[in-house]
């Protein structure tokens, strides 16, 4: 049964999961060696339990139980010496992920379960670093993690079926949706989401259609709840950039980025972070 869960990784991915695990009642240790990024996580943290508090959505009791629960830590060993459930929440990048989960395998327990939040990256490219490769899995959460229902989880080659059935109770107990995937580029989210992205972005780039009114289209032709520019400027244009190059390597070449999307990036134009994407973002 898992009882404590360490995250690595503060940033916006890492300390939304911190949250929901910390408020779902899990025993949370969130590391990062960025001693700055742990100090903004905390804060972060702090600012989602009052705004969750405002919106009567958990109780004061509730909040400061998370916060006692919530450790950080600077060094990799303490974080995932006790824990039942690693999740690795860095950058989409695949030797930075490879190297903390080698990390986190040398330092936890036989029976730990090791997860990593790649939206597109191998799991069983991923799981070939450590040794536990049957207590290895996708844990495929969404930004932000706080308010978005699904988690993907994806079964590596070698997954065991219980790895599989404990990673999605623990989803469960964070109030969670799960749906369950074979390792497969992009899985199945990604591979969809980034699809639309990049086809919405070609019909900009055409001037078939404004940013806004390809997203209206989306929003009020099919019931999307945000448009594919919209999202794809919170997500971060430099992530989805990323991401297109994965998925062209391996799925080919309707994946190639368009022109468009790669001069944003390159102009540091990369969504809500920078201030300006498709759209203009106060910072």
């Amino acid at each position: 049964m898992i009882r404590t869960i360490s995250i690595l990784g503060a940033g916006t991915m890492g300390r939304g999961i911190a949250y929901l695990s910390a408020v779902a009642g899990f025993d949370t240790f969130l590391h990062d060696s960025d001693p700055a990024a742990l100090e903004k996580a905390q804060e972060a943290v702090e600012s989602l339990l009052q705004s969750g508090i405002a919106r009567g959505k958990i109780t004061d009791d509730l909040a400061h139980e998370a916060l006692e629960r919530l450790q950080l830590a600077a060094e990799i060993e303490p974080a995932v010496r006790e824990a039942d459930l690693i999740i690795e929440a860095v950058p989409e990048d695949f030797d930075l992920k490879k190297n903390i989960l080698a990390q986190a395998d040398l330092f936890c327990g036989e029976d730990t379960i090791l997860a990593s939040n790649t939206s597109s990256i191998s799991i069983t490219k991923l799981a070939s670093n450590v040794e536990r490769r049957e207590r290895f899995a996708g844990m495929h959460f969404f930004n932000p993690p706080q308010s978005m229902e699904l988690v993907e989880i994806v079964r590596g080659e070698r997954t065991s079926d219980e790895t599989v059935e404990e990673v999605a109770a623990a989803a469960r107990k964070m109030k969670k949706t799960p749906i369950v995937v074979h390792d497969s580029p992009g899985f199945a989210t990604s591979r969809l989401g980034v699809a639309l992205g990049l086809e919405a972005m070609r019909m900009l780039e055409e001037g078939v259609a404004t940013a806004e009114d390809i997203d209206r289209a989306m929003e009020l032709g099919y019931n999307h709840p945000m448009g594919p520019l919209r999202l794809t400027d919170l997500v971060g244009l430099d992530v989805r950039l990323g991401i297109a190059e994965y998925l062209a390597s391996t799925l080919g070449p309707r994946f190639d980025p368009p022109q468009i999307l790669r001069d944003m990036v390159a102009a540091g134009q990369l969504g809500k972070k920078s201030g300006q994407g498709f759209y203009p973002w106060e910072k």
